[in-house]
This record gives C-alpha cells, structure tokens and sequence, in this order.
C-alpha cells in the first residue's frame, strides 16, 4: 500500500488491522489509513521500516534489509531524542533492530541475540526497549495468529514502558 499512497501500510489490509489497532489503543486519530492526505494523525508514534521497496513474493532478503539499513539509521537517528519503546512487527523487523542499535547507539547487540517471539521484550541501559509483534500481514491476521488483542496488548505494554497516557 505505500508503495500506492506514500504512506507505510496505507490501503492494503495489513494497514487496516494496524491502524484500527492504534486507533484502540488512543495513537491514532482514526482506525482507517487509506490515503496520504486521508487526516489520520498519529500520537506518540512513528511507523518505520527495515526495507523500502515492495520485494517478490513480500519477502524482503536479509541483502534488501542490508541495502535499505542506510535509511532506516538515518531516520532512527533523526528521532532518537524521543524514540522510547521499538515495536518490531514481525523477526524480519526484529533482527533489522540489532545493526540499528549498534550504528546509531553505538552499543553492542546483546550475545546470543534474543529470540524473536509475539510479546518478546528487550531492554537495553542507553536504548528503546524493544517489543516482538507478529506481523500485521494477512497471512497471520486471516490464520488467527495475531488477533486484534494481541495486538492491543502489544501497544498497551509499548504505551505503559514508554509513559505515554
């Protein structure tokens, strides 16, 4: 959908189960995204990626990942000031964080690398703690492996660790 509408997750059903769910959980303004100037707000959250392109089959290669690491270090970068809590929907997303924390915090991964699994949590001293989430694809959403309370409590637990009300 972004590739479409120049907003990550806009217009395809992965951003429907998304964006309703920040919608629950008070971060979004609307629980539709289905265009750029559409009037979703969002609140005391950013929606970034560890790929930019839309690869074959939507299965992004650990090369596109390493490709695209460039601006995903520059756009957390950009943001760390305010940047508390990284919720990583899905492994792929999950093993993008470890290289971010490195370039951008200067810190080491933590060794061996915590498992990725839905409600994963990892807290570093001088870094966003991060959350694991199942991603919003409609291959987990139409099989029932993440449901709309899974994923609620995923963002309740993001808001209670990063303050926001």
């Amino acid at each position: 959908g972004g590739n479409r509408t120049g907003r990550i997750f806009t217009g395809d059903r992965s951003g429907d189960v998304l964006f309703a769910a920040l919608h629950r959980a008070g971060l979004a303004n609307q629980p539709t995204s289905v265009a750029v100037d559409d009037g979703l707000t969002l609140h005391e959250t950013r929606i970034f990626s560890a790929v930019r392109c839309a690869p074959p089959e939507n299965k992004p290669t650990p090369q596109e990942r390493d490709n695209c690491a460039p601006w995903l270090h520059r756009e957390v970068t950009l943001i760390r000031p305010t940047l508390r809590v990284v919720v990583a929907l899905g492994a792929f997303a999950w093993a993008a964080w470890w290289p971010t924390l490195r370039q951008v915090y200067g810190l080491r991964p933590p060794s061996p690398r915590p498992a990725f699994t839905h409600g994963a949590h990892w807290s570093g001293t001088a870094a966003p703690d991060l959350l694991g989430c199942y991603h919003v694809s409609q291959q987990n959403t139409f099989t029932g492996r993440l449901t709309p309370g899974m994923l609620d409590d995923v963002f309740a637990r993001a808001k209670q660790l990063a303050g926001v009300d």
